[in-house]
């Protein structure tokens, strides 16, 4: 991850990817995942891209 503007978002932004990889099904480790492959991480990115965009439609409502 980038720098972390706000410190104390770096716990929720943690639930967050541990939430979008469990849904699509891959399993994160606490600390170093660099065993995962292209693909796992990038649906991991895709999912947390796909719930922040259905987060901001659904908060334009």
């Amino acid at each position: 991850m980038g720098k972390i503007i706000v410190p104390q978002a770096k716990e929720a932004l943690e639930r967050f990817k541990m939430e979008a990889a469990s849904e699509v099904g891959v399993d994160l480790k606490n600390g170093y995942n660099g065993d995962l492959t292209s693909r796992q991480a990038g649906s991991i990115g895709g999912q947390m891209v796909k719930k922040m965009i259905e987060a901001y439609e659904n908060s334009i409502k």
